[in-house]
C-alpha cells in the first residue's frame, strides 16, 4: 500500500471503497470538481492502472493524452482550485467512490421523430444540455455520450460497424452504440431510449450550470458598459462564448457576429468614435486573432477605447507549435495600450476591471487572452463581478492661471487670431464656438475635426490641409496667432509652425510634441474655452473683423465647385457634383463613415456639414476597409441617427461580405459607393510621380445588384438626373441600402 496526494481533490465525498465506480469529470460543470457522479461528460477507469510520481504524487488528468488515464505525471492540466491535497492509501484493489452531485435531474427530451434514423445510421442530437450520439440498428435504439473518452472527438458523426461499434471520425475509438463500453475498457455513459407515439425520448439528467471564471468577468464587463461584442464564435473561444451568450439571453448584451475578424475591429473603433465607448471584439485563436490587427492599430493610433477577447489554444499544449498556437501577447503587445492572459489562480474580475479602465483612460484597445480549458473553469465560491464604481475620476482638468495669464497676453496683442479645432475638441466645440463669436475669428477643422462647426457658421471656414479648401488655407495664413484645441498638428493638416500658438488639450504628451510653441495648455478644452471667454469679455481689442473676408472666400470656392460639378466626360459623375447632391440630402445630424481614398479626399474638400453631423474616418492609420464596417460599429453606437457610409469600390471590395451581416441584423445604413473601377487615388500619386499608372485597376461585380442578393436595396446610378431619387428612396428604406455611383476617376 503506498501514500498519494491527489491534488486538487475537495476533500468531501471522496473516499475508499471497492468494487465501486469513479467518474472523473472534463465538463467543468460538477460543484465537486475534479470528481462528478457519472451524468457528466467523463470516463470511468480501472485503478489497477494508475502510478505516482517519485514523491508519492498522483495528478488528475483533464487532458486525455496520458496513457494511464485519468492519472498523468503532472506535466499535462492540473485541478490545483484547492490548493490543499488530500492523503489517501491506494491499493489494486481500491476504487473511489461516485461523487454526489446535487445539481442534477432526469427528464425525457424528444430528440427526433420516428421513422428519422435509417437503419444502421448515427446521429447528433440535443437533449437538453446535453450532447447525444444516437443510433438506429436492427430495431434497436441506442444513445451515448457525444464525446469520445479519447480527445473528445464526436461520436455522433462516426461510424457504425456489425459489432455495434461506433467509430469516432477523428482517431477511429471503438464504443459500443447501446451501452457504451468499448473493446479497450473506455466508457461514455449510455442512456435510456425509448420510441413513443409522438416521436423518440432520451432520458438525461440536465446539469444545472456552475459560474464559471468566463461568467465572472463578461459580467464584470457589462458592469462596465459593455453594450455590444463584435466576433466570431469558434473552438477556442466557445467557454467565453456560452458566457457572453448568458448575458445576451438576460437582455444586457448583444452581440453582432461578423463574416471577417478585421470588420469585428473596425467596427468597435467606429462605435468608439461615434459614441466615446468602447465595445468590444471577439476571436479564436490563431489567425482569428491575428486578423484583429488592423482595427485594433487603428483604434490605438486614433486613441480610442477598444476591448478585444481572443482565445486561445489549451495551457497544457502552448509552446510546443499546437494547432493554431502563436504567441498572441507577443503579437498584440505593439497594437494595443495593455494586454494580460486569463489564468486559472487569476483574479478574474480585476483583470476585467483593469482591461477597460486601462481602455477608457488612457484611451486606447486593450486585450484579453482566454486560454481554452480556462474558460470553463468554475470560479471559486467567493468570487464576485465586479464594475467602475470608485475607479473613474472625473476628467474636467482646469488649466492653470499662469498658462491662461500668457494665452490672454498673447491674444491681446493679436490683430487677426485663428482658431484650429481637431477630433480632440469634439466635447467642447460649443464652448470654442463661444470664444470664436469673441474674438471674431474663423474656425477652421482639421480633417478629422471636420463636421465639429457648421459650413454655413459665419465663422466656419472648413477643412485645412490635404482635404481641404482654399477658404481655410487662405484663412490660416492670413492669421497672426492660432488657438489650437485639440489637434495633434500632423503633416496631413499642416498647420503653420512659424505663426504664435496657443496649444489646448488633456492630453499633456500632445502639447508641442512635433514641435515647440508659444503657449502649451493642459486642460480640458471646454473648460479653458470658457476661462478665456470669461478673461476676454472685459477686454478692448484692436482686432480686424473676418466675417466678411470669410463670406468672399466662400463665394469664391462655391463658385468653383459648380464649375467642376459640370464637367462631364461622359465617364461617370464628379465628384464636386455627387457631394453637392449629397450635402443637401444627407440629414443634419447624420453619422457618416468615410472611407480612404480620393472618394474621402473629395468629401473632405466637397462636402459641406450641418454643424451636427458627427463623421467617422481612420485618421492616422489611414486603412482602406474602414468605412462600411465603421459604419457597422457607428449603427450599434448610434441607434437613434441615420447611418451614412461613404466608400469607394476599392475600399468596400475589402470587406463586401459585411453588408450580408449588415442584412442579418436589419442595420439601418445607407451607404454610397463611389465606383470608378480603379485605385483612384494611387493612379493619382503613381502620376505625381512620374510612375506609369500600373495595377490599379479593378474588376468589380454590379454593387448594386450584390446588395439585392445579399437580401438589401441596390441602385446603381450613371447620370446626375438619377441621383436624388436614389438617394431618397435609399434613406427611407428600413434596413441597408447601397447607391452604387458610376464616377469618374480624373473628375476628383
Amino acid at each position: 500500500m503506498s501514500q498519494a496526494t491527489i491534488a486538487g481533490i475537495k476533500p468531501i465525498a471522496v473516499e475508499l471503497k471497492t468494487g465501486e465506480k469513479y467518474y472523473f469529470c472534463t465538463c467543468g460543470r460538477s460543484s465537486n470538481q475534479p470528481f462528478c457522479d457519472g451524468s457528466h461528460k467523463g470516463t470511468s477507469f480501472t485503478p489497477k492502472a494508475f502510478s505516482v510520481d517519485k514523491d508519492g504524487k498522483a495528478y488528475l488528468c483533464a487532458c486525455k493524452h496520458t496513457g494511464n488515464a485519468p492519472f498523468c505525471d503532472g506535466t499535462h492540466q492540473k485541478f490545483t482550485d484547492v490548493q490543499i491535497g488530500k492523503e489517501i492509501s491506494i491499493n489494486e484493489d481500491a476504487t473511489i467512490s461516485e461523487a454526489k452531485n446535487n445539481n442534477t435531474r432526469k427528464q425525457w427530451h424528444k430528440v427526433a421523430e420516428i421513422g428519422e434514423l435509417k437503419d444502421g445510421s448515427t446521429t447528433t442530437v440535443s437533449a437538453g444540455t446535453r450532447q447525444i450520439a444516437l443510433t438506429y440498428k436492427d430495431g434497436q435504439y441506442g444513445a451515448i455520450d457525444n464525446v469520445c473518452p479519447h480527445q473528445g472527438g464526436p461520436l455522433g458523426e462516426g461510424s457504425l460497424d456489425e459489432e455495434n461499434c461506433l467509430h469516432c471520425p477523428w482517431h477511429g475509438w471503438a464504443i459500443n452504440a447501446f451501452n457504451g463500453i468499448g473493446p479497450s475498457g473506455a466508457k461514455v455513459e449510455a442512456f435510456k431510449v425509448e420510441e413513443r407515439e409522438t416521436g423518440i425520448y432520451i432520458e438525461v439528467e440536465d446539469i444545472k450550470e456552475a459560474t464559471t471564471i468566463s461568467d465572472i468577468m463578461v459580467e464584470t464587463m457589462v458592469n462596465w458598459g459593455i453594450t455590444h461584442v463584435f466576433g466570431m464564435v469558434g473552438h477556442s473561444n466557445l467557454g467565453l462564448a456560452e458566457a457572453l451568450r448568458k448575458q445576451e439571453e438576460a437582455g444586457k448584451l448583444t452581440f453582432i457576429g461578423i463574416r471577417h475578424e478585421g470588420a469585428a475591429a473596425f467596427a468597435c473603433s467606429g462605435f468608439a468614435k461615434a459614441s466615446g465607448r468602447p465595445a468590444a471584439c471577439l476571436t479564436i485563436a490563431g489567425p482569428g486573432a491575428t486578423n484583429l490587427l488592423t482595427g485594433i492599430w487603428d483604434a490605438k493610433v486614433d486613441r480610442h477605447p477598444v476591448l478585444a477577447l481572443t482565445g486561445q489554444v489549451q495551457t497544457q499544449v502552448l509552446g510546443p507549435g499546437a494547432f493554431q498556437e502563436i504567441d498572441l501577447a507577443s503579437a498584440f503587445a505593439a497594437a494595443t495600450i495593455w494586454s494580460r492572459t486569463v489564468l486559472h489562480d487569476s483574479d478574474h474580475a480585476e483583470l476585467m476591471n483593469l482591461a477597460l479602465k486601462n481602455a477608457i483612460v488612457e484611451r486606447g484597445p486593450t486585450h484579453l487572452i482566454f486560454p481554452d480549458e480556462v474558460q470553463v473553469l468554475e470560479a471559486i465560491e467567493s468570487a464576485k463581478p465586479s464594475g467602475p464604481e470608485g475607479r473613474l475620476a472625473l476628467t474636467d482638468i482646469t488649466p492653470s492661471q499662469n498658462a491662461l495669464k500668457e494665452a490672454v497676453n498673447l491674444i491681446r496683442n493679436a490683430k487677426k487670431p485663428g482658431i484650429i479645432v481637431g477630433y480632440g475638441a469634439q466635447d467642447g466645440i460649443e464652448a470654442v464656438i463661444e470664444l470664436a463669436e469673441l474674438l471674431d475669428a474663423p474656425v477652421l477643422t482639421t480633417f478629422k475635426g471636420k463636421g465639429l462647426i457648421a459650413d454655413s457658421h459665419p465663422l466656419g471656414a472648413g477643412v485645412l490641409g490635404r482635404s481641404g479648401t482654399p477658404v481655410a488655407a487662405q484663412s490660416m495664413t492670413e492669421s497672426d496667432a492660432l488657438l489650437v484645441f485639440g489637434a495633434s498638428f500632423s503633416n496631413h493638416t499642416g498647420i503653420d509652425k512659424d505663426i504664435a500658438t496657443i496649444q489646448v488639450d488633456s492630453d499633456r504628451m500632445t502639447l508641442g510634441k512635433f514641435h515647440p510653441v508659444d503657449v502649451p495648455i493642459w486642460g480640458d478644452i471646454a473648460i479653458t474655452a470658457k476661462r478665456l471667454v470669461e478673461l476676454l469679455r472685459s477686454e478692448q481689442r484692436m482686432t480686424i473683423p473676418r466675417q466678411e473676408r470669410l463670406a468672399s472666400l466662400w463665394q469664391a470656392w462655391r463658385e468653383e465647385k459648380e464649375r467642376r460639378a459640370v464637367k462631364n466626360r461622359d465617364k461617370g459623375l464628379s465628384s464636386a457634383a455627387l457631394f453637392d447632391h449629397l450635402t443637401q440630402s444627407i440629414p443634419e445630424d447624420a453619422v457618416i463613415s468615410v472611407d480612404v481614398g480620393n472618394n474621402t479626399y473629395s468629401f473632405g474638400r466637397y462636402f459641406e456639414c450641418s454643424g451636427q453631423q458627427t463623421v467617422l474616418m481612420s485618421g492616422y492609420l489611414g486603412s482602406i476597409g474602414f468605412g462600411f464596417s465603421a459604419a457597422m460599429g457607428a449603427w450599434a453606437a448610434c441607434p437613434n441617427r441615420p447611418i451614412i457610409c461613404i466608400t469607394g469600390d476599392g475600399g468596400f471590395g475589402q470587406y463586401l461580405a459585411e453588408f450580408t451581416t449588415a442584412v442579418k441584423y436589419d442595420m439601418n445604413i445607407t451607404h454610397i459607393l463611389l465606383n470608378n473601377g480603379e485605385l483612384g487615388k494611387i493612379s493619382k500619386e503613381q502620376r505625381a510621380g512620374n510612375w506609369q499608372v500600373w495595377q490599379t485597376s479593378l474588376h468589380n461585380p454590379d454593387f448594386s445588384e450584390y446588395a439585392k442578393n445579399c437580401g438589401g436595396m441596390g441602385i446603381r446610378v450613371t447620370n446626375e438626373r438619377q441621383l436624388d431619387e436614389a438617394i431618397r428612396s435609399a434613406l427611407e428604406y428600413n434596413g441597408p441600402s447601397l447607391i452604387e455611383v458610376m464616377t469618374d476617376a480624373e473628375l476628383i
